[in-house]
């Protein structure tokens, strides 16, 4: 008997049976979603980092703004700050600044006034101005408001002592004009004092100086602190931020002390210093 042998069917792998479809190169995709996906952490960084910022910033504001005891509620309108500045300007100040000499010279028929009778003027002069500014405060106040009490309470603030404040900024002072008079000396050299008037009141007699002395130490700046710091200051800074409110008060500041002469002294200073570091 002879047998015959069928023949085998080839065997057919899995894989040769159903073969997976090609995957496509993945470099073609990555860099169209990987840019995007950097610049999203970019942003998002960015965001992060003025976040931060902006928290810095109001916590630095919070701190400077703790820093003033200005009073925010003032007895004026906020709206007549600049008329009843105005007013003293040009109805006070400037009269008696430019021309109160000149009337009392007339009044004493004096065209020379020595300088005793010249410091008394100023001192009569800087006395009508201040009586002249109290008088316009109070009678442009609120009526529930009262003036005196007003400036009263801004020396003896409960947070603050203004008379150690004022000896320490008076002491400060001080030691600036030495050191700044110790530095001119050594830049510049001795000179003498650029107001004619002043060095004539000065050298004339004791009785001179000493009525210069109460004049620019005491009724001035009494005056000055009054007008510029009570009235402008403190309004000033009930409608905007305590340090805004201080350079604008002390640009009037230098506004109100501005004349041609020191003009020109400015203009010479600042071209020798100009000079000195070119």
């Amino acid at each position: 008997m002879i047998t015959v042998a069928s023949p085998r069917s080839p065997r057919i792998s899995p894989s040769s049976a159903c073969p997976k479809p090609a995957r496509p190169s993945q470099p073609s995709v990555l860099p169209c979603v990987s840019i995007p996906f950097r610049g999203f952490q970019s942003r998002v960084r960015a965001r992060s980092f003025f976040r931060r910022f902006c928290a810095k910033k109001d916590s630095a504001d919070e701190l400077f703004e703790g820093f003033s005891v200005l009073p925010s509620d003032i007895p004026w309108e906020n709206s007549d700050v600049w008329s009843i500045c105005a007013a003293y300007f040009f109805v006070l100040h400037v009269p008696l600044s430019f021309g109160g000499l000149s009337v009392i010279a007339q009044i004493l028929h004096e065209p020379n006034l020595d300088p005793l009778t010249m410091v008394v003027s100023i001192t009569v002069l800087q006395v009508t101005e201040y009586v002249g500014v109290s008088t316009l405060l109070h009678f442009n106040a609120k009526p529930q408001y009262d003036v005196c009490r007003f400036f009263h309470a801004k020396w003896f603030l409960g947070g603050r002592n203004c008379i150690t404040a004022s000896i320490v900024g008076i002491g400060t002072l001080i030691g600036l004009v030495f050191l700044t008079s110790i530095v001119a000396d050594m830049l510049v050299g001795p000179k003498d004092v650029n107001d004619p008037i002043l060095q004539k009141i000065l050298l004339d007699s004791p009785l001179s100086m000493t009525s210069c002395f109460f004049l620019y130490c005491l009724v001035t700046p009494l005056l000055e602190e009054t007008v510029y710091r009570g009235f402008l200051l403190s309004s000033l800074s009930s409608t905007m931020k305590w340090w805004q409110a201080v350079i604008i008060s002390s640009f009037v500041f230098s506004i109100g002390h501005f004349s041609a002469e020191r003009g020109k002294q400015l203009i010479n200073q600042t071209n020798y210093l100009v000079k000195c570091i070119c």
